[in-house]
């Protein structure tokens, strides 16, 4: 049913849209500050171009993706209509196979994101207020090591 590929330029409007759709679900994180256009041009212009991006597929259909930066997990998101079925986890699996040792930012509301990468063995390493990122809200920092 689903496979798991590497994304291409051609994906960048999709991984956008799943961002903002995704990212519209977590409390206090106002994806409307910026338009659908500004998310398309962020994803064309800078995370196609600086991250490594894999997506699981059904078919032709992306509905969900990471995208990778040596010792990070820089985004993943899934499509909101299929959460609960394995796809997040599908790609956590997948960037711990890529890399023996991982970080990540997340927001402190996001209480989904951070039972899965919990349950994935990320540890929190830092908490913050928010300061540091454009949105100011609370965030953590998660660590994870590939053990022997």
């Amino acid at each position: 049913m689903f496979a798991t590929s590497k994304l291409t330029a051609e994906h960048a409007a999709r991984a956008a849209e799943l961002h903002r759709a995704a990212g519209a679900l977590i409390p206090g994180y106002d994806t409307s500050r910026h338009t659908a256009e500004e998310f398309h041009t962020f994803y064309r212009d800078d995370v196609m171009k600086n991250d490594e991006l894999w997506g699981v597929f059904d078919g032709a259909v992306l509905c969900g993706f990471v995208a990778l930066i040596p010792g990070w997990i820089d985004h993943l998101y899934v499509d909101p209509e299929l959460h609960r079925r394995g796809i997040g986890s599908r790609l956590v699996k997948f960037a711990q196979a890529q890399q023996p040792e991982l970080r990540l930012y997340t927001f402190q509301s996001n209480a989904p994101a951070r039972a899965l990468y919990e349950l994935h063995g990320f540890i929190i390493e830092e908490m913050t207020d928010g300061q540091r990122n454009e949105e100011k809200m609370p965030d953590i920092t998660y660590r994870w090591i590939r053990t022997p």
